[in-house]
């Protein structure tokens, strides 16, 4: 898990992580100072729950075992059925509910179930939920634009002053290929980008096409 973030709802501070360029939510946060992990189980072993996070599993995890996930289904329902997150994942090779301990612990789950979970605990639980952490990937797209206008209008201003420099300082001054200069400015410019934006022009062009062509 990295690049933990956080959001607030109804006075809970509630962690976001990434995993896999996913995001998941702290099931624990939405519920702590209330029933805590009981909350979570309660939720878990309901049918409905059950049917939903493993119709989740068959759509977005390839390795999920569809023959034990069809032994909680059958099983769900009953007095005597309970589903942690810990049995649900060893059991099934789940992907979309996490239990971890140490630093960020507690159990998450990927936005899509978490948002169900926030049904769980009340509508508008749910819709405050889904207002903050949108309201979270708004901020984090504008710094992000704003970054990446920054890089490139430094990149824009530097251009001159680097061209500049490899006139002078880089090609010979005599005896070498006219036709073959563009190379050595193309080396250098890349240069520029790799410590600007970590990647190369053709690298940074085929992983964002939308903005090359701007």
């Amino acid at each position: 898990m990295t690049s933990k973030s956080q959001i607030e709802v109804e006075n809970k501070l509630i962690s976001i992580v990434q995993q896999d360029d996913q995001d998941y939510i702290s099931l624990t946060d939405m519920v702590r100072d209330e029933e805590g992990s009981d909350h979570i189980r309660n939720w878990m072993r309901n049918r409905n729950t059950v049917e939903f996070i493993g119709l989740w599993e068959t759509l977005n995890n390839p390795n999920f075992k569809h023959v034990e996930f069809d032994t909680f289904r059958k099983q769900s329902g009953l007095n005597s059925f309970n589903l942690t997150p810990k049995k649900w994942i060893e059991a099934t090779n789940a992907i979309g509910i996490i239990a971890k301990s140490g630093r960020y612990g507690g159990t998450y789950a990927h936005k899509d179930l978490a948002f169900e979970f926030g049904s769980w605990i009340s509508p508008m639980f749910k819709l405050l939920l889904i207002k903050e952490y949108q309201r979270l990937k708004e901020i984090e797209s504008n710094q992000y634009n704003l970054e990446w206008n920054v890089k490139r209008i430094l990149t824009k201003t530097n251009y001159q002053i680097h061209t500049d420099a490899v006139q002078d300082c880089i090609l010979p001054k005599k005896n070498y290929d006219k036709n073959k200069e563009w190379l050595v400015y193309a080396e250098e410019a890349d240069l520029l980008n790799v410590a600007l934006f970590k990647c190369t022009a053709k690298d940074w062009r085929e992983a964002n096409p939308d903005k090359a062509k701007k």
